[in-house]
C-alpha cells in the first residue's frame, strides 16, 4: 500500500516538476524520470536536509526535497537529450 502511495505522489510530483521545467517534449517519459528523481531524493537529498520520505510521512519538508529530486534529475535528462 505504502508503494502505491508512493508512486502516485511522486506521479504527481513528476508532473509538477515537468511544468517547472516547461519542457512537454514527452510528459509521459518526463513523469517516469521524475519518479524516479524523486525515489532517488529519498535516498540522497533526504540525508543532508534530515527530513524523511514521502513513505515516511507527506509533508511539505518532504514534499520539496522530492520536488528537488525530480527537477535535479529532469535536468540532467534534458542536458543529454536535448545536446544532439
Amino acid at each position: 500500500m505504502n508503494l502505491l502511495i508512493y508512486l502516485i505522489v511522486a506521479a504527481v510530483i513528476g508532473w509538477v516538476a515537468t511544468e517547472i521545467m516547461h519542457d512537454r517534449s514527452n510528459l509521459l517519459i518526463n513523469i517516469i524520470v521524475a519518479v524516479l528523481g524523486a525515489f532517488l531524493a529519498g535516498y540522497f537529498l533526504t540525508p543532508i536536509f534530515h527530513v524523511g520520505t514521502i513513505n515516511d510521512a507527506i509533508t511539505i519538508p518532504t514534499m520539496l526535497v522530492t520536488l528537488l529530486g525530480a527537477i535535479i534529475l529532469l535536468a540532467i535528462v534534458h542536458l543529454f537529450t536535448h545536446r544532439r
